[in-house]
């Protein structure tokens, strides 16, 4: 039996550029482009061309493609306007794009009252848009916006709008969830409704998630008809996002009822490219991955029960709706207070031990990680400072160097300008080489923590090329008792810039500074280990 053929089309260079601080600049752009196309999109939309100096740069080449057709976004010609006297959509017909997707009022409502037109005038701009573009040699697209609140407000408008550019000449119409509103039920009754006077094969979804279900919706569409799916990596967009591309793209190939029915131009071998293409996008933008994504998330095959990490070890299906490997993510089986025994022989399996079931060793850790997460520690995410305390139980760790003492001073003053300023400063001593070299640096930081930081990696000697290259990228304070006496838990995540890695640590102390310093001794020993930087 044959499968039908879905479309997959990303409109996160678009959409995405909506999210609130997200601006793409040419190079990003180039990038995602080349991402997406390696993955197996249909559809890469480019942006809209005209519209800023970034997009207009990006249309005037097509990038070098295998896969994707180079899209372009913008309007139908403006109401009272010829196409030759439109800007933008001379524009979109002067862009390198192989496919141009135009947006058009499908909801009367807003024909009236943000267009200021009649709903014939709306009607006949669609259509000789349309035409334009197919004149141009280009596939034609039509973005309905806000179909689904319009087919509930005048159901026969909106679907003359979708008729009308099937008529046209248009490759897809698309029905757009605009303001996010619709819930599964509604789209499915909708859609339903749509096919019965446009074939699926010629319509798309788009959906934003404004309650939750961009998803959801975008795969009751598909049950119903809709042949192209139009959404973000990363769920980007405006508001709440868009229908998230990462959760789509591996439910539609390895969950039964899709996969049996439809196929897509994405391989299992690309699929396996997922959770990389993901996590490039948020080194692009600068932002630490969503831990609790789906099946992309550090967390999306991440056990934390131990009678979940017995089965796990036993059968992987116990607990996991698909294989981590299949979407380019990793099973991780936690340390923690709820952990078991076997959660620790997982772990240090991960980490290259084979250790014996029985070695009390391994006893003594879990007794050890508990007592400390007793006493404030979570090694659940701090996988980094875990890894120390476990070769500290079953190998030799390596002493690079140790801290004698450090101060830390907070002054507010007036500078040279009469400003009043807070100025943090500390000061590290350090021995290295066996307590023979004595070492003296001094940092300037935003605050306390920030000074430490730079004051402590400022020169650790023989070791200094080994940590130039990282930063801490996040940090993270919680107080866990009450009074003046509070228990403070610190976080600390550190980027390593040049091979793209990141760890956690953590420190406990009543003193936030203690606790906060202590993660980055561990931070740092975390790094030479990993360099496999020779001791002392």
């Amino acid at each position: 039996m044959s499968k039908e053929r879905l479309y997959l089309f990303d409109t996160t260079l678009r959409d995405g550029a909506q999210t609130t601080g997200v601006d793409f600049s040419l190079e990003d752009k180039r990038r995602i482009t080349a991402i997406l196309d390696e993955l197996g999109l249909d559809y890469v939309e480019g942006g809209y061309p005209g519209a800023n100096d970034t997009d207009t740069e990006f249309f005037k080449a097509r990038p070098t493609l295998g896969n994707a057709r180079f899209t372009a976004f913008g309007m139908v010609k403006r109401a009272g306007r010829s196409v030759s006297n439109d800007p933008g959509l001379q524009a979109l017909l002067a862009s390198a794009a192989d496919s141009i997707c135009m947006v058009a009022k499908s909801w009367d409502y807003h024909v009236r009252v943000a267009l200021g037109i009649s709903n014939e005038e709306n009607l006949a701009a669609i259509a000789e848009s349309i035409r334009a573009v197919v004149a141009s040699g280009r596939e034609a697209m039509l973005d309905c916006e806000h179909f689904f609140d319009g087919w509930k407000g005048n159901r026969d408008y909106a679907l003359a709008v979708a008729r009308t550019a099937l008529e046209a000449g248009a490759r897809w119409i698309v029905l757009c969830d605009t303001n996010g509103g619709t819930l599964p039920h509604e789209v499915e009754r909708i859609v339903a409704d749509v096919v019965k006077h446009v074939p699926g094969d010629r319509l798309g979804i788009h959906t934003h998630n404004d309650t939750d279900n961009a998803v959801a919706n975008t795969l009751a569409a598909v049950r119903q008809g809709c042949r192209q799916i139009q959404g973000t990596l990363n769920g980007l967009g405006e508001r709440c996002g868009n229908a998230n591309m990462t959760s789509i793209i591996p439910t539609l190939l390895l969950k039964k009822d899709f996969a049996e029915r439809f196929e897509t131009g994405i391989t299992p071998e690309r699929l396996r490219t997922l959770t990389h293409a993901s996590r490039v996008l948020d080194e692009l933008l600068n932002e630490a991955p969503n831990r609790h994504a789906p099946y992309v998330g550090e967390s999306a095959f991440a056990t934390k029960a131990g009678i979940h990490a017995s089965a796990i070890l036993k059968d992987p299906g116990t607990y996991e709706h698909v294989p981590p490997d299949s979407v380019g993510n990793e099973r991780r089986l936690l340390v923690s207070k709820q952990a078991g025994r076997s959660n620790v022989l997982a772990s240090l399996e991960s980490l290259g031990f084979a250790a014996d079931r029985d070695d009390p060793r391994i006893q003594a850790l879990l007794d050890e990680v508990k007592a400390r997460e007793s006493a404030g520690y979570a090694y659940e995410s701090a996988e980094a400072s875990f890894e120390l305390l476990a070769r500290r139980h079953l190998a030799n760790v390596p002493h690079y160097f140790s801290v004698d003492s450090f101060r830390v001073m907070v002054e507010r003053r007036h500078n040279a300008l009469g400003e009043l300023v807070t100025v943090s400063e500390a000061t590290v001593k350090v021995f290295i080489d066996g307590d023979r070299e004595l070492l003296w640096s001094v940092g300037e930081g935003n605050g306390p923590v920030n000074a430490l930081d730079r004051a402590l990696r400022k020169d650790l000697g023989r070791y200094q090329k080994h940590i130039e290259s990282i930063e801490l990228v996040d940090y993270k304070v919680r107080i866990l008792t009450g009074g003046t006496e509070a228990v403070t838990r610190v976080l600390v995540e550190t980027l390593d810039n040049a091979t793209g890695e990141r760890w956690i640590t953590v420190g406990v102390s009543p003193n936030i500074i203690d606790a906060s310093f202590e993660a980055l001794l561990d931070s740092i020993n975390y790094k030479l280990l990993k360099d496999g930087a020779a001791a002392a």
